[in-house]
Parts: C-alpha cells; structure tokens; sequence
C-alpha cells in the first residue's frame, strides 16, 4: 500500500513561519503530480497548493498565494511546503496527496494517494 508520510504541523504564532514535508516512495514520486490539501473544523476539505511531476509548475489557491511555496527536494522523494506569514484561518490538518494528474480547480484524478495529515495550530 502506498503511504505518503506528511511530518512538520505544530503549533505556531500568526506571523510565523512552518515548514511541512511530505515523504513518498519513489516511483510516486517521480511520476506523480503532487499536492496539498487543508481541512479546518467543520470545514470541508480544500485546495493549498500543487506542482507537477517534474516540479517545473506550481499552482496555489488564493488563500496562500504569495505566502506558501511549495517544491520538491532534490535528491530525496519529499515534497515540501513553506509557510510564511501564517494567520489563525490557516489553522487545519493538512494533507498530502499524489495523483496522475490534477483538474484545473486542483481535484485529484483517479488512482491518487492520500498521507493521513498533519497537525497545523495557528494561535493569535
């Protein structure tokens, strides 16, 4: 079974800065498109941010853009996500997801693969 292993969510003050990680098995991660996803209490599950295969495209929603930058490690299958300038209503378990492809509003194709979230805490 394919396992996407998201690590980095913690607690952390508006204005900080966190960086989450997403570790894939190899094949997945070379021919996958990747992404991230966030889910806030009783919020439903949304779009963050998501860069192809050969990491030459990067795509955000425009709740982050311009504070989130997402890349894929050199060297190593990991998927990274910088997070700057963060505010309370970023607060949400985020989700690492690997799919064929991605539809222009950032829905998975068929045949994705989920991580199971990690933890992120922004207080005010």
């Amino acid at each position: 079974q394919v396992q996407l292993v998201e690590s980095g969510g913690r607690l952390v003050q508006a204005g900080g800065s966190l960086r989450l990680s997403c570790a894939a098995p190899g094949p997945i991660f070379t021919n996958y498109d990747m992404a991230w996803f966030r889910q806030a209490p009783a919020k439903e599950r949304e779009f963050v941010a998501r860069i192809t295969f050969r990491g030459d495209n990067t795509y955000y929603s425009e709740s982050v853009k311009g504070r989130f930058t997402l890349s894929r490690a050199n060297g190593k299958p990991t998927l990274y996500l910088d997070m700057n300038n963060l505010i309370p209503e970023d607060t949400a378990v985020y989700y690492c997801n690997a799919a064929p492809y991605y539809s222009d509003r950032g829905e998975p194709g068929p045949g994705d693969y989920w991580g199971q979230g990690t933890q992120v805490t922004v207080s005010s």
